[in-house]
């Protein structure tokens, strides 16, 4: 069954009260999809049930279907006045399920596991009820984010600083790939939210003089299968250590796993689940298709499918970050407007890629799963799967780059012969069948001589960038014009290097 992922504010006539099981197999007929989604109880039964019964898993039985009377505003939820107004600045009229089913409970000081599907908002499900706390008790380094990826990471701080510009709101991001001087000072002013990475935050916690974090409020972990899944635990329990257990705790993930629910086990206290879909989906307005070629063609196909949905712009994701660069130069060597984005670039390359890329001043980004998670770009009109992702969990993600809020999209997967196997997988994931996605054979071999030049320019230059790099890493090596390096030089090699000169 399809989620209708952001098609928000559905009324429904039906109160109907069904099973999790019949949830999961009926196609519901006759439910518009507020119904179907209402897994657990609207917010205020939800509190009053955590009143009642306190107990520490968050596995509640889900509750029956209740009926929606209106739609609801984020007035209504409990949010201030004035994030009420930021809030309709950004152009967020109605809140999404994600948000309605969590900022009540997370007003109430509740700690929240909040499952659901990219792009339904849930960085506004943990920005509101936390910048709500603030301004009841304003005070420093008063909550801590941790992303994945270091894009993740500058995208939440932006919509931190949106919603909080009329309470000067002050947010630091922390991430590798940036100066660390820079970002002592920046945590030198004690901002109120901090958005990292985990592996610098433990960085700064042991290097930098002053810095702690013993009187936070709240830890966030967004994408939290995927911190855990890229080998952060050690630092996630490091982080865990060094922070008051006294704290409020939210947990986000649009998929979730037994790593995640080992965590909440350790770092949540009496958690209540928000569930807006309870198996892993992809959005109603998403439409899917895959194409099945031999693997030595897939350039040819990609240049194809290119130019059928000219006009689009497209996120095209490969599995290595030498085939994004390798696909960017032969796309670029065509004539398109390609451009990489991958975890060899140097981070000031990685954000002008996205820039230009958001900008629309590119209309192709080729990704490794860097930019998989989290990544809010509206105007991407198609995905493609260009190598099929390991783990099908990572499908969905890619996929949910596409049909954002509301609009629709299209994401096409290349299956080579080697691939079935995961492309199955994936399927099996997602509950069902996809279609095939037309092309026209005789046409696609026609582009084949092109391609085939292109790729091998693609080479050339791949080849000269790789020696480039390599003989720049030599000369650094060799020419450390440092005035101390060449003293020490020197002594080590008791003058001899004077003497060659001199010859």
């Amino acid at each position: 069954m399809q989620s209708g992922n952001e098609s928000w504010g559905s009324k429904t006539n039906t109160a109907t009260a069904f099973s999790l099981c019949s949830y999961r197999k009926v196609c519901v007929a006759g439910f518009e999809e507020e119904s179907c989604f209402r897994l657990y109880p609207l917010p205020e039964t939800s509190g009053k049930m955590a009143a009642s019964e306190e107990h520490d898993s968050p596995t509640e039985e889900p509750q029956p279907v209740v009926e929606e009377e209106e739609t609801k505003t984020f007035k209504d939820l409990g949010v201030t006045d004035v994030l009420c107004e930021a809030c309709d600045q950004l152009g967020w009229t109605k809140p999404t399920k994600i948000q309605i089913e969590a900022i009540p409970l997370a007003l109430q000081g509740r700690d929240i596991i909040g499952l659901a599907e990219t792009g339904s908002g849930k960085t506004g499900a943990f920005a509101l009820p936390i910048l709500n706390a603030l301004l009841e008790t304003p005070q420093r380094l008063f909550a801590l984010v941790l992303t994945p990826t270091r894009e993740l990471a500058f995208q939440i701080s932006e919509q931190f600083e949106a919603l909080g510009s009329s309470i000067g709101v002050q947010s630091a991001v922390i991430v590798g790939g940036i100066d660390s001087m820079s970002q002592s000072l920046a945590l030198a002013k004690k901002p109120h939210i901090i958005i990292a990475t985990p592996g610098r935050l433990i960085d700064h916690l042991e290097n930098t003089k002053g810095f702690n974090l013993r009187a936070l409020k709240y830890l966030v972990m967004d994408e939290a299968d995927r911190i855990l899944n890229m080998d952060f635990e050690t630092e996630v329990d490091k982080i865990l250590k060094v922070i008051p257990r006294d704290r409020k705790t939210f947990l986000f993930s649009a998929t979730m796993t037994k790593k995640v629910q080992k965590l909440q086990r350790a770092a949540l206290k009496n958690p209540v689940k928000c569930a807006v879909s309870s198996k892993y989906q992809t959005v109603e307005k998403l439409q899917q298709y895959y194409i099945f070629i031999p693997s030595k063609f897939k350039d040819t196909y990609l240049v194809y499918i290119l130019n059928e949905l000219a006009g689009n712009s497209f996120m095209i994701f490969c599995s290595t970050c030498n085939n994004t660069q390798r696909t960017a130069l032969l796309l670029r060597n065509l004539g398109f407007t390609a451009i990489p984005l991958h975890g060899q670039m140097s981070q000031s390359k990685r954000l002008g890629s996205l820039n230009k890329f958001k900008a629309k001043a590119r209309s192709i980004l080729l990704a490794t799963d860097v930019a998989s998670r989290g990544l809010d770009i509206p105007h991407v009109d198609v995905v493609v799967n260009f190598d099929i992702p390991t783990h099908s969990k990572d499908y969905i993600h890619r996929v949910g780059r596409t049909a954002r809020a509301g609009r629709s999209g299209k994401a096409i997967t290349f299956v080579t012969q080697y691939d079935v196997e995961l492309f199955q997988r994936i399927e099996h994931l997602i509950g069902k069948k996809l279609p095939v996605f037309p092309t026209q054979d005789d046409e696609v071999m026609m582009l084949t001589e092109r391609v085939t030049e292109a790729q091998r320019f693609a080479r050339m230059e791949l080849r000269e960038h790789g020696e480039k790099k390599k003989r720049s890493r030599e000369d650094a090596r060799d020419n450390d014009d440092t005035e101390g390096a060449i003293g020490v030089r020197n002594k080590v090699a008791g003058g001899k290097m004077k003497k060659r000169k001199g010859r």
